[in-house]
């Protein structure tokens, strides 16, 4: 399929959320901490191009962290 090898697509894994004032978000500096509301153990949503397609797993060898697909999400009726 050549017509596919120049499709460009934004991937994004949400390992949480959280929420803060804007006061607090102008004065993170590098190395602030933000807390999120997850845990190491929860699912984490992948996006495509903004578009959740699928959740899964933080996996974590030596230096090397990755994403293992669970679960592929259904597509609604307007995206197919």
């Amino acid at each position: 399929m050549p017509t596919l090898d120049n499709i460009s697509v934004d991937i994004m894994v949400v390992l949480g959320t959280t929420t803060m004032p804007v006061h607090q978000v102008m004065r993170l500096s590098r190395g602030a901490i933000i807390e999120l509301d997850a845990t190491e153990q929860d699912e984490v949503r992948i996006l495509a191009n903004n578009l959740p397609v699928a959740s899964g797993s933080v996996m974590v060898d030596r230096n090397r962290i990755a994403v293992e697909v669970k679960q592929m999400l259904p597509r609604s009726p307007e995206r197919r």
